[in-house]
């Protein structure tokens, strides 16, 4: 049995950044997958009533963010200096400011609203938070990656919210600047991140 339990719906949303970092690493994980369903029976026993949660050594911790992070130190997927994490820590808020905004639009109820923040979307935050990422990456020269010259938390969580962008607006991919789509494909390179996306359930988001 794994030391590491990562519980979960079956979704990559804000679970995925953590499935990304543990395969990245070659590191053995049980991944739960919960069914809306089995959610009210497990929700007392998760840590702060949300999911994920992870059962790490016998302990419960919650916070997507901070697992992912939490991972990515132990198993040397931070960069190799503080200025390197500094840079990480930015693209990680960037994206987690892009996933609010994707959120927002994808789960408004009133038709009229999520029109107006669909919009909005594609035409406002887009460009502006690819042009982001965009400008990132090229500041790391030579390399595919936001820092060094190997894949990092940074890469991965932005792989998992462009994954979400695409799932909400198909045509997507076809207005990523070519440094996004450079880092795409070296995420799809990495030989163990390689095999689990062959392999991971097709969800919604």
């Amino acid at each position: 049995m794994s030391d590491i339990k990562l519980v979960y719906f079956n979704l990559r949303a804000r679970g995925e950044p953590i499935r990304l970092v543990l395969e990245a690493a070659g590191k053995k994980y049980e991944d739960v997958r919960l069914s809306f369903e089995q959610w009210p029976a497990e929700k007392p026993n998760s840590p702060y009533g949300q999911l994920p949660y992870v059962e790490y050594n016998g302990k419960k911790y919650g916070q997507s963010v901070a697992l992912a992070a939490y991972f990515a130190r132990e198993y040397g997927l931070y960069g190799r200096s503080n200025l390197d994490a500094l840079r990480i820590d930015e693209v990680v808020c960037l994206c987690q400011d892009f996933m609010d905004v994707m959120i927002k639009a994808r789960f408004e109820k009133d038709e009229a609203k999520k029109a107006e923040l669909v919009k909005a979307l594609a035409e406002e935050a887009m460009p502006k938070f690819l042009g982001f990422f965009q400008t990132l990456l090229q500041d790391n020269k030579n390399s595919d990656f936001f820092v060094g010259t190997t894949v990092s938390l940074a890469d991965l969580f932005l792989y998992s919210v462009l994954d979400f962008l695409i799932a909400q607006k198909e045509d997507a991919a076809a207005a990523f600047p070519a440094e996004v789509k450079k880092l795409r494909s070296a995420v799809e390179a990495h030989p163990f991140l390689k095999v689990y996306l062959a392999k991971r359930p097709a969800t919604t988001v």
